[in-house]
């Protein structure tokens, strides 16, 4: 395990607020450096590779645009941890390989600790070493975020099959 930042937010954070519809048109690397400005103006050019966001319920409600994941990966977030998820953003992060872990216990994180994560069982360790459990994810979805999404893990089973030993990840 390894310790990651924590960028705490509220409660129904929307795909607008991730993935800003005025952005669209310049492509994910100029929608990114306006990733949750409306929430936390300063996330963008100060989030770290390895931080995670913890956030209250429903996080990623709103439209199905994939631009919100992407744009998170971009910045380096490992994880997103809430007490749930909008269904279509569930879906967009699996699919281009975002770890995503359910708990009720994100009221007992602070913004800026850093806390490990562990896959099996799937739980949380605070930085005052309290372990907050969450739910279980299906070993295929596991898969799925190691391969770096589904079009990663696709390329590789292909190659696999294939008999080929390498094979470039999608960038």
């Amino acid at each position: 395990m390894s310790a990651h930042r924590v960028w705490k937010l509220g409660a129904d954070i929307d795909t607008d607020a991730l993935a800003p519809g005025a952005y669209m048109k310049l492509g994910i690397e100029g929608i990114a450096p306006h990733c949750l400005e409306r929430v936390r103006p300063e996330f963008a050019a100060n989030v770290r590779p390895g931080d995670v966001i913890v956030a209250g319920p429903n996080f990623g409600i709103g439209s199905s645009r994939e631009q919100a994941v992407a744009a998170l990966l971009l910045l380096g977030i490992k994880a997103v941890i809430a007490p749930s998820f909008g269904g279509l953003f569930f879906r967009n992060a699996f699919n281009l390989g975002l770890l995503l872990l359910t708990t009720a216990a994100t009221d007992q994180i602070e913004h800026g600790e850093n806390i490990d994560i562990d896959l099996s069982p799937p739980l949380l360790v605070t930085a005052t070493g309290q372990t907050l459990a969450c739910e279980p994810i299906p070993s295929f979805l596991l898969e799925m975020v190691a391969a770096g999404g589904l079009f990663n893990q696709l390329r590789q089973q292909l190659a696999t099959a294939r008999g080929s030993r390498h094979v470039e990840p999608l960038a």
